[in-house]
C-alpha cells in the first residue's frame, strides 16, 4: 500500500514524533511505501510552553519526511489536501492528540478523500486532552466526522470517540474503530546496568531510585508523588527521587514543596528535555518508574519502561491500568498521596523488583509495532 502519515516528526522533538517515525518504519519493513508529512509551523511560539519545539538530533535514516503543513493557515490546508488527493495514497493517517489541529486535519482529510480512493483513518492518542479547552467542544466533532475510522491507543479513548459520535450524530455510532495498545518504544538502545547508569549520571549507585520522567505538567501529579515521598522518607532512608524532564509550569512551586517536606538532598531535578540517547541512563538508574497522573489516556513513558524492563507505579486513571497490571508488574493505585506512599513502601520494603521484572518480561511481547500496523490495515 501507499501510506501517508500526517503529524509531527523530525525536525520536531518529543514522544509523538518518535511514535510516528517508528510507525512509519514498521510499515516500511512490512513492504509498504510510506511518506511522513509534518509541519512547517506546528504551534505558534506564543502557544508553546517549552524552550524549543525542535530536535537537535540528526534526521532518522531511511524515512521520507516532508514539511508541508502550516497549522495556522487555512489556505495551506486546502493546498495540502489537494496535493494528497492528487497523489492518491491508499491510506492517510492523521495523528491526533489535541483539538488545535482538528480544523487542519479535517480540511485536509475531506479534500484528500475526493479522489474516491484514499481512506482516512485517525491515530488518536487523546480525544479529550488532559487539559481541556473550548477548542475541544467546537473542533473535535468536525474531525471525528471527517475520518473513515479510528485506531485508539486505549479503551478509554475509544469511548471518548463514541461519546462525540453519539452527541453529534443523534445517538448513532457508525465509524469503525479499534483499540491497539501503545507499542513498546524499542529504539532507545540496550539496557544499562544500574552501576553504569548511575556513573553516567554522576549519582551514587548504592541508593534506591524512583524515576518521574517526562514533561512536568499539572495533570501528571508530581505534587502527589512528592507528598507521598514525604510520608515514607523516614522509613526508606536510602530512597531518592529523580525528576527528569522539562518543566512546563513553575518549577519553584515544586522546589518549595520539596523544602517544606524536608526532601532537600533526596530529590534530583534535571529540568531539561532529555535527548533520546540519554533515556537509557535514567531508566537504567531507576528501580521504580512512577507515573502519579491525575488524568491520562495512555503514556509513552510506560512503554519506555517496558523496553528497559522496569517495574512501574501508575495511578488508576484512563488507560494506564490496562497496561500495568496491579501487583504483577507494578502497581495501579488511586491518584492520592496516601495510596502512592503505601505502594512505594510495599515495593521497597518487600523487595518486589525481581518478581515484577520477571512478569514484565513475559508481558512485553504483547506490545509489538506489527500489532499496530495490523490494526490500520484491517480497518482500511
Amino acid at each position: 500500500m501507499r501510506i501517508c502519515i500526517l503529524g509531527t516528526a523530525w525536525p520536531y522533538r518529543g514522544g509523538l514524533a518518535a511514535f510516528n517515525e517508528r510507525l512509519a518504519k514498521q510499515f516500511q519493513d512490512e513492504g509498504h511505501e510510506v511518506e511522513l508529512l509534518t509541519f512547517t509551523v506546528q504551534y505558534p511560539n506564543f502557544l508553546f510552553p517549552g524552550k524549543t519545539q525542535y530536535s537537535d538530533s540528526e534526521a532518522p535514516e531511511g524515512l521520507v519526511t516532508r514539511r508541508v503543513l502550516n497549522s495556522c493557515n487555512p489556505v495551506n490546508w486546502v493546498r495540502v489536501g489537494k496535493a494528497i488527493g492528487r497523489a492518491a495514497p491508499d491510506l492517510l493517517i492523521c495523528c491526533y492528540w489535541m483539538a488545535f489541529f482538528a480544523p487542519a486535519y479535517s480540511a485536509i482529510s475531506r479534500m484528500a478523500k475526493k479522489n474516491g480512493k484514499t481512506r482516512c483513518i485517525a491515530l488518536v492518542h487523546n480525544m479529550i486532552p488532559h487539559e481541556p479547552s473550548l477548542l475541544d467542544k467546537f473542533f473535535a466533532p468536525g474531525f471525528v466526522q471527517s475520518q473513515d475510522g479510528f485506531v485508539a491507543l486505549s479503551e478509554s479513548v475509544v469511548k471518548d470517540i463514541e461519546g462525540i459520535e453519539q452527541k453529534f450524530s443523534r445517538g448513532a455510532i457508525s465509524k469503525p474503530k479499534t483499540y491497539s495498545p501503545h507499542p513498546i518504544y524499542d529504539h532507545y538502545g540496550a539496557r544499562m546496568s544500574k552501576e553504569e547508569a548511575c556513573k553516567a549520571l554522576n549519582l551514587p549507585s548504592e541508593k534506591d531510585y524512583m524515576l518521574f520522567f517526562g514533561l512536568v505538567r499539572a495533570y501528571k501529579g508530581l505534587d502527589l508523588l512528592l507528598e507521598a515521598f514525604g510520608k515514607v522518607k523516614d522509613e526508606l532512608p536510602v530512597l531518592q527521587l529523580i525528576i527528569a524532564g522539562e518543566f512546563y509550569e513553575d518549577e519553584e512551586k515544586y522546589r518549595a514543596q520539596i523544602a517544606r517536606l524536608g526532601l532537600e538532598g533526596r530529590v534530583v531535578v534535571r529540568n531539561e528535555f532529555i535527548p533520546d540517547g540519554d533515556l537509557r541512563k535514567y531508566f537504567g538508574a531507576a528501580d521504580l518508574v512512577v507515573q502519579p497522573y491525575r488524568s491520562a489516556t495512555q503514556s509513552g513513558v510506560t512503554q519506555v519502561a517496558f523496553h528497559f524492563e522496569k517495574p512501574m507505579l501508575v495511578t488508576n486513571v484512563g488507560g494506564l491500568a490496562e497496561i500495568v497490571h496491579d501487583h504483577r508488574m507494578g502497581y495501579a493505585c488511586e491518584p492520592s498521596a496516601e495510596a502512592i506512599a503505601e505502594d512505594i513502601m510495599d515495593y521497597f520494603r518487600q523487595h518486589r523488583q525481581a518478581d515484577y521484572t520477571d512478569y514484565l518480561k513475559k508481558e512485553k511481547n504483547k506490545y509489538s509495532w506489527s500489532r499496530m500496523t495490523s490494526a490500520f490495515l484491517k480497518l482500511c
